[in-house]
């Protein structure tokens, strides 16, 4: 593979023209679409397809030059996908996974090797560091969690194997911003490569490449889809780290399936108009949040008390629709007879769907630079596209009932 000419070379096939920088809600519409090569149809159709053939054999031969040899490697469903993806990364190309998770796994195992040393955030997704502490050790690679506030004191971290710093803003659970700009400023005078998790943000409000990262992985299964209904990951990088992505992904039989891919670009071109409700809706919550008795802390990066706030003020341009809370309250059986008493929050991994979520997993056991010895019980809301006031009501109850 040869990175961007691959693409040019299969955009040319699609004939879908290469794409030019247009504003967000222009480039969301438009991106990857083809009307006249589909009898008209403005959606990119689902390729279902494994076998690629040829009509002869010198075409056979040239095959790794076609734009499509074998649905594992491609599909013109896949190539609309990651073409959007990558022009809103402002990306050189972007590369599809089965999930978010795999999409963080292929671009550490792209640039981590045996006997390398990586650094990661301590406030990481939590399979993220399952995969570094269970996986990436039997390797052969040594990964160091750091604070995520260490901002440039990340300087004395750095070793000589050091090849991956991996950032996560805001952070999971309980969501710090890092000071993205020094840590990525360290990590070049080093020479180390950066990737960094923008599941929360999306290319909408943070830019991980524009901003000096190698690689940025997200879990499209959140607000990139936005429905509850994909599993879909996808890692971006520039000129330099997009062919060694590719190649992974390759060698390790990566790939996402055709619908997940069209429902993804489904979700995409509607991006902008959820954020922004997302958005608008849980800074909402989360400033009533901030009122409540039963609440000693909330973690949203737009709020002053959030840690990082003006890293966030700095660097993003906007929230998304999910943050954290702590209650007053630790007793878990006190905690269980709030949450299952719930009408309209329900109690589930992920977030970015249409619907609000809470989840109660709490960061004490996946936390090592520094322990978490905050009293009370962390809670992860995402907030959907319920009536607010029937969502406050939801809460308001639950407080009751945790306080009786």
């Amino acid at each position: 593979m040869d990175g961007m000419g691959r693409q040019y070379r299969i955009a040319e096939a699609e004939g879908v023209a290469p794409v030019t920088q247009k504003k967000t809600g222009t480039l969301l519409t438009h991106v990857s679409t083809a009307p006249h090569k589909y009898d008209g149809a403005v959606n990119t159709p689902v390729h279902r397809t494994s076998t690629i053939v040829f009509n002869t054999y010198e075409e056979f031969e040239n095959s790794a030059k076609a734009p499509f040899n074998y649905g594992r490697h491609g599909t013109p469903t896949s190539v609309a996908f990651e073409q959007a993806i990558a022009a809103l990364d402002g990306a050189a190309g972007s590369v599809s996974t089965g999930s978010g998770l795999s999409a963080i796994t292929l671009a550490l195992m792209a640039f981590a090797k045996s006997g390398d040393h990586v650094l990661m955030s301590d406030n990481v997704y939590s399979p993220s560091r399952r995969f570094c502490t269970e996986m990436l050790g039997k390797f052969g690679v040594e990964v160091e969690f750091y604070a995520p506030m260490i901002g440039a004191g990340i300087e004395k971290l750095f070793r000589k194997n050091t090849a991956v710093l991996f950032l996560e803003a805001p952070g999971s659970i309980t969501f710090e911003v890092c000071d993205i700009g020094a840590l990525v400023k360290s990590a070049k005078a080093k020479k180390t490569t950066t990737i960094m998790d923008n599941s929360w943000a999306t290319p909408l409000l943070f830019k991980p490449l524009a901003n000096g990262v190698d690689v940025s992985v997200m879990s499209a299964t959140k607000y990139i889809c936005g429905h509850s209904d994909v599993i879909l990951g996808v890692a971006s990088g520039t000129a330099d780290s997009y062919p060694l992505l590719k190649k992974t992904a390759l060698q390790l039989g990566l790939c996402a399936g055709s619908e997940e891919l069209y429902l993804g670009l489904r979700g995409l071109r509607t991006l902008e108009v959820r954020l922004k409700e997302h958005q608008s809706r849980a800074l909402e919550m989360a400033q009533w949040l901030e009122k409540q008795p039963a609440v000693s802390r909330v973690m949203h990066p737009a709020l002053a008390a959030c840690p990082g706030h003006d890293n966030w003020k700095k660097y993003f341009k906007g929230s998304s629709g999910t943050f954290g809370i702590v209650l007053k309250e630790g007793d878990k059986k006190k905690v269980a007879r709030m949450l299952d008493g719930f009408k309209i929050f329900h109690m589930g991994a992920s977030w970015g769907g249409y619907e609000s979520l809470c989840f109660p997993q709490q960061p004490q056991s996946n936390r090592t630079a520094i322990p978490v010895t905050e009293p009370g019980f962390f809670l992860r809301l995402h907030i959907g596209f319920e009536d607010i006031d029937d969502l406050k009501t939801d809460l308001a109850e639950g407080f009751k009932r945790l306080a009786g």
